[in-house]
């Protein structure tokens, strides 16, 4: 894995947990439906096998919270996925002493596609899970309102990066289809009947931002190519930027190296060797594999589980270092 990186100390952290609880979520959001979230948390609570979706976690479901002042990841999937997204990372977060809190943004998951181009539900979502985590989740007075971290990937890249302060100019999607018709995103805007130009009708203040988040994890943050100079130099919060060097699904140089050329502050910035755009969701057993060949399959030799331990130890020690 080549890497270019900012140094940071380690600092002291919360003692490794034994186990995780876990609990779905309904959060109230206004005139529009519950959000839907999973929250991991470090408990002293035997773990069992559960399932989660497609997959199997080791979880104590609705057990008893361990520690105090706990920091808080608030995380954010990529588009047609869900809260279980990106599960086996808020599971070693918690093993570390993290609360993680992943919502499913109603309108871009795998069951409703419907709002997929108004991408400024997302932010507003995700800062509705932040207010829920620390003012009405069962064990909100356990957390620490100032060290609370954002992850997101691919559609939730772009999300935590306009959390984190960023403005994007969705009227450059169009004329970027225009120039690149046979990219990924274009063809997949085409076969849905989605107009590009329609990303570009933003309600006036609708980019939602949280001056509450003070370290971000991105992973092949889409849409990338929309922001710009200008649109990112509010982004002043420490950010781990990851890049999958075969990431067909969203070409280099548009999409993560456009973040990481335009950040005001020269991020973490990990590319990864011979992965994928999808290397980045949890390794799928053989069902799902056969299920979901087009997100499941690696190149011929890539061990998307043994990057994987790789890849949430230095998130979890990302944000062991920049949540002080």
């Amino acid at each position: 894995m080549a890497m270019i990186a900012t140094v940071f100390a380690l600092v002291a952290v919360p003692a490794l947990a034994a186990d995780v609880g876990f609990e779905e979520v309904k959060i109230a959001n206004g005139a529009e439906p519950p959000l839907t979230a999973g929250i991991w948390y470090p408990t002293d609570t035997p773990a069992t096998s559960h399932a989660l979706g497609d997959f199997t976690q080791t979880v104590a479901p609705g057990a008893p919270i361990t520690g105090e002042r706990l920091p808080l990841v608030v995380m954010s999937h990529g588009g047609a996925g869900w809260y279980g997204s990106h599960y086996d990372t808020a599971l070693a977060l918690a093993h570390a002493g993290f609360v993680a809190a992943a919502v499913s943004h109603a309108g871009d998951t795998f069951d409703d596609q419907s709002h997929v181009l108004q991408l400024w539900r997302r932010p507003a979502q995700l800062h509705r899970v932040a207010d829920y985590m620390l003012d009405e989740w069962a064990w909100h007075e356990r957390l620490d309102a100032a060290r609370i971290g954002a992850f997101g990937f691919s559609n939730g890249g772009f999300t935590v990066l306009v959390a984190a302060g960023g403005v994007p100019d969705l009227s450059d999607i169009a004329p970027y289809c225009g120039a690149h018709p046979d990219h990924d995103l274009c063809e997949a805007l085409k076969h849905a009947g989605v107009d590009p130009h329609v990303g570009a009708d933003v309600p006036a203040g609708a980019w939602v931002h949280d001056s509450r988040i003070k370290a971000v994890v991105i992973a092949a943050p889409a849409f990338g190519f929309a922001f710009g100079r200008a649109g990112l130099s509010n982004v002043r919060a420490p950010i781990q930027l990851w890049r999958a060097a075969d990431d067909r699904h969203q070409p280099h140089p548009y999409y993560d190296e456009a973040v990481r050329a335009d950040l005001p502050r020269t991020p973490e910035y990990h590319v990864v060797a011979n992965a994928g755009h999808y290397d980045f969701l949890p390794p799928c057993d053989a069902r799902l594999s056969r299920k979901r060949p087009e997100v499941c399959d690696s190149l011929l030799g890539f061990d998307r589980a043994a990057f994987h331990e790789q890849f949430n130890t230095d998130v979890v020690q990302f944000f062991q270092a920049t949540l002080r």
